[in-house]
């Protein structure tokens, strides 16, 4: 297949690199040039723009920062709007369902296909083909897009129509940061009151309230080692942000999630916004 990847960041590059070695004929674009550059040498084609790495493509696969940046992208410049023409879009950006859906109607009245794939899993599962991948569009498009998603997981789940996967990716990630923000509290309380934070996490491991990120976490929480994240503080906080409103949309109330939005603001404002969420931390730690 000949395949454009639309953002080649923390997940991108390893999304592009994995259809390589799959046989897959890629070519990249990235906002930020350098990001990209370094893909020639495992054989993807770097685009000086969009609208390039679009028309030399059948498929597109976009995994940019949010909703704004995939509309400057492929919606904004008119070349790059008329290249969508004949294409296949499949988006794997943590967007909101409303932003999906509106998106979704411009790539098609464009004359382009669009389909949406969040997955679960981050840099390491994308390095090695392991992601969860959640499915929206039809039946049709998700039988078309198997081949091409098989080189990022085998567990490709078709959620509904176009939004319904961006909605459960929402509600996934704001389990990733409400859970985070209970563990590092509970961590942050036991340590000040002098429990061992083995003892703490011996216990926890034998309890039903264990989750397998706690230990993926707790060695940077300890260590204060948050660079080289997996998963940035900034995006966490936007997905939050649009778990919240689409909530409200749907008339579910989100106070549950203004402690963990006002933690991961806090951990942002503290200088940690580029780094990996387990700096979540310092927003509870004393002093």
């Amino acid at each position: 297949m000949r395949t454009a990847v639309i953002g080649t960041g923390l997940m991108g590059a390893p999304l592009a690199r994995r259809l390589l070695a799959c046989g897959h004929e890629v070519h990249v674009y990235n906002r930020t040039p350098e990001r990209a550059a370094a893909l020639a040498e495992d054989g993807a084609t770097v685009a000086t723009s969009a609208t390039e790495a679009v028309a030399a493509a059948d498929w597109v696969v976009t995994m940019v920062a949010n909703a704004d940046a995939l509309r400057a992208t492929l919606l904004d410049d008119p070349e790059a709007r008329a290249a969508l023409a004949g294409r296949r879009v499949v988006n794997m950006a943590t967007i909101g369902p409303d932003q999906a859906r509106a998106i979704g109607a411009e790539v098609e009245a464009a004359g382009g296909e669009f389909m949406e794939c969040p997955v679960l899993g981050s840099i390491p599962e994308a390095k090695a083909g392991t992601l969860i991948l959640m499915f929206g569009g039809t039946s049709a498009q998700a039988e078309a897009a198997g081949p091409l998603l098989a080189a990022f997981g085998e567990d490709l789940r078709h959620v509904g129509p176009v939004g319904s996967a961006a909605a459960l990716k929402l509600a996934m990630n704001q389990l990733i940061a409400s859970l985070t923000s209970a563990f590092a509290f509970a961590l942050s309380y036991t340590e000040a009151e002098g429990v061992d934070p083995a003892m703490f996490m011996g216990v926890l491991r034998d309890s039903a309230l264990y989750a397998p990120t706690f230990d993926k976490k707790v060695g940077r929480m300890q260590e204060g080692r948050f660079g080289d994240p997996n998963f940035p503080v900034a995006h966490l906080l936007k997905d939050v942000r649009l778990m919240r409103a689409a909530a409200t949309e749907q008339g579910i109330d989100p106070a549950l999630l203004a402690p963990v939005e006002q933690a991961l603001a806090a951990t942002a404002e503290a200088g940690h916004a580029e780094d990996d969420y387990s700096a979540l931390i310092t927003a509870y730690r004393p002093g």
